[in-house]
């Protein structure tokens, strides 16, 4: 590592600390030959797949996307920020130990449902009811009983 002062690369590490994430890694060092103190960051980078949407067109995954689709699926529902984000770590390493090149935007799209089950029922009805282009309300009810989400009359209660 080279000081940013001086440009020595006799450096010395003087702390290292596990972020609160678990996937960087702080570290303080000392520069050996001016004595001037500095911080480093190190990231673990994930290699992941390139996307091929329906039309063939290919793109690089975006963690942001997903995150944005997860999100707006899950909008007004109580459901943490922290949840979202660990669902996409969660794709994002189910991608990684795959070890493809390329990905069908279809099985990303199975990755997110199957993330959003885990989350929130109504927010994975919400996606899969976007994301599978239901035609007509019995593709929408057979999600639901998939779900285990059915319609629960009120009965009422008779003043007595």
């Amino acid at each position: 590592m080279r000081c940013p002062s001086c440009g020595s690369q006799d450096t010395q590490v003087t702390d290292t600390r596990l972020a609160e994430n678990g996937l960087e890694i702080r570290r303080r060092r000392r520069c050996l030959a001016c004595e001037r103190r500095f911080k480093t960051l190190e990231i673990i980078q994930i290699s992941l797949p390139v996307v091929v949407k329906r039309n063939g067109v290919r793109a690089e995954f975006k963690s942001k996307k997903i995150r944005a689709s997860m999100s707006l699926a899950l909008r007004k529902r109580p459901v943490s920020l922290d949840s979202v984000d660990i669902a996409v770590r969660h794709i994002e390493e189910t991608l990684s130990s795959l070890g493809d090149r390329e990905i069908s935007s279809q099985r990303l799209g199975e990755l997110v449902m199957r993330e959003l089950r885990k989350i929130d029922k109504v927010g994975y009805v919400r996606f899969a009811s976007v994301y599978r282009s239901f035609e007509d309300v019995s593709d929408f009810q057979d999600l639901l009983d998939e779900v285990g989400l059915k319609k629960q009359r009120k009965v009422k209660k008779k003043r007595t």
